[in-house]
């Protein structure tokens, strides 16, 4: 359903979209097929004049484990494919952002990185028992353009958003609770999810949407106010010896273990 590479599966349940990162073998980590489908979706959704409310979640064991070794590596090798890369980052938030359609995150598994991102930018979310999220932009040596530090001050203290953009260490779902990262833990967090979103596909149209485009005005302004700063910052980030170092330590480290 809709223009998708098989990374990303979109389901119909009535006027359900149940939106499912599709590789399971590699933890839903993100490749360009994936991070490109998801620049894409968000616009196709919108514009899905059937739908009231979207599921989003991971196929298999995790919700998202961030950014795919080999495709950081080709990031650091191909300057058009970055160039790429940082313009469809922008485009999966501002789009998420001004999407009229409530996104219900079922956070089946390790959200990580972009994975942490897309959690963030969801409309409410339901953590696993077991799950945990984390932003580790700064330990790969990137700045997280499109990450938790974009968005996390508006939920959770400065103080605490600094703590986990600067280590990059996990956040238990009990501890995601506390800090206002995710709404409820569900031993199932894809029924719950399932069940929340058909509670607000139930609601009146209208003033459901206009009420998310209300409370989504204050993160739209808060996301503008950074976003160029964060962009620029990424790609001066993807050009640093750090950042070279890393990749190639790695690569090495992927290629012994293939």
């Amino acid at each position: 359903m809709y223009d998708m590479p098989e990374e990303i599966e979109v389901r119909a349940d009535g006027s359900l979209r149940i939106i499912t990162l599709n590789r399971p073998d590699e933890l839903n980590a993100v490749n360009d097929a994936l991070h490109t489908g998801l620049a894409k979706l968000w616009p196709q959704l919108n514009e899905d004049r059937e739908v009231r409310a979207a599921v989003l979640t991971g196929s298999g064991r995790a919700f998202s484990a961030g950014g795919d070794f080999t495709y950081l590596n080709e990031l650091f090798q191909d300057r058009e494919l970055r160039a790429k890369s940082i313009a469809h980052g922008r485009d999966i938030v501002l789009n998420m952002v001004r999407c009229r359609v409530p996104v219900v995150a079922a956070v089946n598994g390790p959200a990580v990185g972009l994975g942490c991102s897309l959690v963030a930018l969801s409309d409410i979310v339901y953590i696993g028992e077991k799950a945990f999220l984390a932003d580790p932009h700064i330990q790969v040596g990137l700045v997280a353009a499109d990450g938790g530090p974009l968005t996390w001050p508006l939920n959770t203290s400065l103080h605490l958003a600094k703590e986990y953009a600067f280590t990059g260490a996990r956040i238990s779902a009990e501890r995601a609770i506390q800090m206002g990262l995710a709404n409820h833990i569900a031993a199932d967090p894809l029924a719950e999810a399932l069940a929340c979103a058909k509670r607000i596909a139930e609601l009146p149209r209208q003033a459901v949407e206009a009420t998310k485009r209300l409370l989504n005005i204050h993160q739209e302004r808060a996301v503008l106010a950074s976003l160029d700063y964060a962009n620029t910052a990424e790609e001066q980030s993807f050009q640093t010896d750090d950042f070279a170092a890393i990749v190639a330590r790695l690569s090495a480290k992927n290629a012994a273990k293939s």
